[in-house]
């Protein structure tokens, strides 16, 4: 049984297509203060969550890196 998309979902496809229009007709300077301040709300707000799943800026393979001369391979 299929469901049939409500008054929600299309009044997030227009703001969706509201924002990329806006965006379009931005210069390369107002998007990259856009850019900067979005980085800069989600640091503010939501900095400790990046410190909660363990990245804290570095690397993805930061833990690989850190324990690859703990490996002995017999001998």
């Amino acid at each position: 049984m299929a469901r049939k998309p409500g008054l929600g979902s299309l009044l997030l496809a227009g703001a969706a297509a509201y924002g990329l229009y806006k965006v379009s007709k931005m210069s390369a300077e107002e998007r990259s203060d856009l850019l900067n301040k979005g980085k800069k709300l989600v640091n503010d707000n939501l900095g400790e969550l990046k410190n909660a799943f363990g990245r804290n800026g570095s690397s993805p393979n930061a833990r690989e890196d850190v324990y690859a001369g703990d490996v002995n391979y017999g001998g």
